[in-house]
């Protein structure tokens, strides 16, 4: 997500299948951790945020693209599938949607998986 001083966010670094709708929740997610970086280098001149720019931002998108991909497999029906694959998703479909747990996973990678900026106070920017 970085060539040399040029760093990239969003769709511009990344893609994510439509499925999750994570599009937006890693946009923002990646320039809240690059304006924190630029806003560290520039008043404390601390290239740290800078380096870790790519890395910390992909962790959060291959969560979104594991997410994604697991929606996709789980709401379509594929012609390769079986008929043991097709009610083993809807096996998963129920399990989810009937528990407290598999509900509370859906909600939190659906809306998007938290993130902190350790150290940074906007207050001072």
């Amino acid at each position: 997500m970085r060539f040399g001083k040029l760093f990239l966010a969003g769709d511009a670094a990344h893609i994510v299948p439509p499925t999750g709708a994570k599009g937006l929740n890693l946009a923002a997610s990646d320039i809240a951790y690059l304006a924190h970086a630029l806003i560290d280098f520039y008043h404390n001149d601390s290239e740290k945020g800078i380096e870790e720019y790519s890395e910390k931002c992909l962790k959060r998108v291959w969560k979104a693209e594991r997410f994604s991909w697991w929606m996709t497999h789980l709401l379509h029906r594929f012609d390769s599938e079986s008929e043991f694959d097709h009610r083993i998703k809807q096996a998963e479909l129920s399990y989810i949607l009937e528990s407290n747990a598999g509900l509370t996973t859906l909600a939190e990678n659906y809306v998007g998986l938290p993130y902190e900026i350790k150290g940074f106070d906007s207050e001072n920017v």
